[in-house]
This record gives C-alpha cells, sequence and structure tokens, in this order.
C-alpha cells in the first residue's frame, strides 16, 4: 500500500548563495518534504517505531541546510540522499526548497528547486 507523509514549511535560515554576500548574510528559506512509504502497520498499531518520524525528516534538513552551498540544488541533492540512506521505508520522495528573497536584480519573491526521486 502506498500513503504520503507531507512535512511542510520547515523554515531555516541559512547562508547558501554564489554571492560571497550570501555566506556572510545569510538569507531565508522553506523547505517542503513529501514521503511515499507504507504505514499500514502504524495505522493500526499507534506504534511510531512503524512509520517516518516527522522529527526524523525535520532533523535532516535542518542539518543539511546549515553546511554552505553555493547552489541550492546541490543542497537539495544531500537531502535527498541522506533520507535514502537513513529512512529505509521510502517509496519515492519529493524535496522542495524555496529561496525567499533572492538577490538577483529585480523583485522576485522567491526561486525554488524540485528533487524527485
Amino acid at each position: 500500500m502506498k500513503h504520503q507523509i507531507h512535512v511542510n514549511g520547515i523554515k531555516c535560515f541559512a547562508n547558501h548563495g554564489c554571492l560571497d554576500e550570501e555566506g556572510l548574510i545569510g538569507g531565508h528559506y522553506i523547505v517542503h518534504v513529501s514521503l511515499t512509504t507504507d504505514f499500514s502497520s502504524a495505522a493500526q498499531s499507534d506504534k511510531l517505531s512503524e512509520t517516518i518520524d516527522y522529527v526524523t525528516v525535520n532533523k535532516i534538513v535542518s542539518e543539511e541546510m546549515k553546511i554552505r552551498s553555493k547552489l541550492i540544488e546541490h543542497v537539495g541533492q544531500r537531502i535527498v540522499d541522506r533520507m535514502r540512506g537513513e529512512l529505509s521505508t521510502i517509496q519515492s520522495l519529493r524535496v522542495e526548497i524555496i529561496k525567499l528573497s533572492p538577490p538577483i536584480n529585480g523583485d522576485v519573491e522567491s526561486v525554488a528547486i524540485v528533487i524527485e526521486d
């Protein structure tokens, strides 16, 4: 059976970007994670150990977002790789990283990347 778990709106402050200033000043990010899994056992047993713990998802995102990268594409792939390595029951995974107020010489609310695996 396929079930989905969504951990939406993980708010992070990080220093990603190609500009040196971004590394110094930092910026605000929002991360959404969607996981497909089978949590039938947890639905019956009411045991956290039989599903994916949202705390773990948030921890992985928060830790990877703290590691500076020039590209959010790189950060996104690290998040995907780590979730695949640590959460063995994932059938599919979607990670979206939104960079708020990017410094791209225009009035732009955000830019985002999405990785579906």
